[in-house]
């Protein structure tokens, strides 16, 4: 911009010196001086206006799933509080395909200018770059700018009820004295469910069998059937089955236990495993070089969001914990998600669907 600012000021100088050599160049110099920080004063507003003017339009949310699966929903619920935040209408669009690489991939690629942000998930920016090694169009650390976590969601690890097991540890025991014999559903290979279980199968030292089916409904419908007998599930999938008693709820893979399932233990503190914490989660990215202070603006909402009782609730009804950090804290977040996925990743055999 000064580059500019300087090239127009010595057009007008030279014009200046070429039409009237009898001006001194004293006054010539006065001129552009003046005339240089006039400019540099005009610019300089323009650009200061531009940023506290944003957001002066609608601003896009990608999600890389369907419509009606639990990001889209958190995503929905940040988007209408942020819209009201912000005096603007969010647009939440849904790119579903390759375990959310399509939408991930197309926010990579977005003029980076505050409008067109993106819902991650542990999926894109923690499990996929191993198991899409070398297949990605987005690199999940550089490509992106990070604005706030917004929600860590456990799994819940579920039995069928007739499986003779009522506790973690008698899981593990049960499991111990039948190798092989046990199969746990997934909704996929790589899926959190998957890697989850492979973490648990390796933490305590059995072999229950891997069963990966093409989405979380059918796998939690093969252990209500008992064709396999334990799945790691999202709770909201799991939830009116665990009601019911169609299913039987032995832990949470989190640190903490679920709100609203605060009498199951996790399986850190059921199984005496405590480094086994893992959680599906959900972050607000932008495309990497949007400016700092949008990057800051929307930090600065995303928390002011998630103190409305009526988001904490909806969250909380998806099985999610509301939850915020700084745009630095979730950069050092993604750099870990991704280093520890790959190396389970990379040690975790992979079945055909």
């Amino acid at each position: 911009m000064h580059c500019l600012i300087l090239g127009i000021v010595q057009f007008f100088s030279e014009t200046i010196m070429k039409n009237n050599r009898s001006i001194p160049l004293i006054r010539t110099t006065k001129w552009a001086a003046s005339a240089l920080s006039a400019l540099t004063l005009t610019f300089g507003m323009t650009g200061a206006q531009a940023q506290q003017a944003y957001p002066n339009g609608p601003i896009r949310i990608v999600v890389g799933y369907a419509a009606g699966g639990t990001t889209d929903i958190l995503a929905r619920s940040l988007g209408e509080q942020l819209g009201k935040i912000l005096g603007q209408t969010i647009i939440v669009d849904n790119k579903p395909g390759a375990a959310s690489n399509i939408g991930a991939g197309f926010v990579a690629q977005a003029k980076p200018d505050g409008y067109t942000l993106y819902m991650a998930t542990v999926a894109s920016h923690g499990i996929n770059p191993a198991l899409y090694r070398g297949k990605l169009t987005f690199d999940p650390i550089k490509d992106f700018a990070p604005i706030s976590l917004v929600a860590s969601i456990p799994l819940m690890l579920v039995v069928n009820p007739k499986l003779p097991v009522k506790s973690v540890k008698e899981l593990v025991e049960y499991a111990k004295k039948n190798p092989g014999k046990l199969n746990y559903a997934s909704s996929g290979n790589g899926s959190p469910g998957h890697l989850s279980a492979a973490v648990f199968n390796n933490a305590t030292k059995v072999d229950i069998v891997h069963i990966p089916f093409k989405g979380g409904n059918p796998a939690n419908a093969s252990v209500l059937s008992g064709d396999t007998q334990l799945t790691f599930a999202t709770v909201p999938g799991a939830l009116p089955h665990v009601v019911s008693g169609k299913l039987i709820p032995l832990g949470v893979t989190t640190k903490n236990r679920s709100a609203q399932l605060p009498n199951v233990p996790t399986i850190a503190e059921a199984a005496g495993l405590p480094s086994y914490d893992i959680s599906t989660w959900n972050a607000l990215l932008a495309p990497k070089g949007t400016p700092e202070a949008v990057v800051a603006k929307l930090n600065a909402a995303v928390v002011q969001a998630m103190k409305s009782p009526e988001l904490r609730k909806r969250f909380e009804k998806e099985g999610a914990m509301p939850m915020t950090s700084t745009p630095k804290e979730l950069s050092s977040f993604i750099v870990a998600e991704v280093a520890r996925w790959g190396k389970v990743v990379d040690s975790t055999p992979m079945k055909s669907n």
